[in-house]
C-alpha cells in the first residue's frame, strides 16, 4: 500500500481543525472590548487672513513680471541692420556684396556646411 493510504486509514477523512461553538459570533465584540479607548482630537480652526488668500496671486503676478523681464533682456541683443552695416555696391549692372555681409547672412541662415554646399551646387546647375 501507499504511504498516503496508510495515513488516511489512521486519521480518516474528516477535518481535524475545529472552532469552539459561537466563536465567530462573539469575535467582533471581544476584539472591540480589548482595544483601548481612542481620544478625540479637537482641531483648532484659525481664521484665514487676507495675506494668506492673496499670496498665491501675488506670487503668480511676480512670476509673469519676471518672465516678461527675462524675455525683454534676452531680446535686446538683436539690433536691426543699418545702412552702414550693409556694403552693397553696383558695378556695371552686377551687384557686389561684401564678405562681411555674406558671413552675417550665412550665420543667420543657420546652415551647416553640407546644406550650404548642396544649395550652392544646385544653384550653379541652373
Amino acid at each position: 500500500m501507499k504511504e498516503e493510504d496508510i495515513l488516511l486509514k489512521k486519521l480518516g477523512k474528516e477535518n481535524s481543525f475545529k472552532v469552539p461553538d459561537g466563536y465567530f459570533e462573539n469575535l467582533t465584540s471581544e476584539i472591540m472590548n480589548k482595544l483601548p479607548e481612542k481620544e478625540k482630537v479637537a482641531f483648532k480652526e484659525e481664521p484665514v487672513s487676507t495675506w494668506t488668500r492673496l499670496k498665491p496671486l501675488l506670487y503668480m503676478a511676480a512670476m509673469f513680471v519676471g518672465a516678461a523681464l527675462i524675455i525683454r533682456v534676452a531680446s535686446t541683443d538683436h539690433k536691426p541692420a543699418t545702412a552702414d552695416d550693409v556694403a552693397v555696391t553696383e558695378v556695371d549692372t552686377e551687384v557686389v556684396v561684401s564678405d562681411e555681409m555674406i558671413d552675417v547672412a550665412v550665420d543667420r541662415a543657420m546652415l551647416d556646411d553640407y546644406s550650404l554646399y548642396v544649395y550652392l551646387s544646385d544653384a550653379s546647375v541652373e
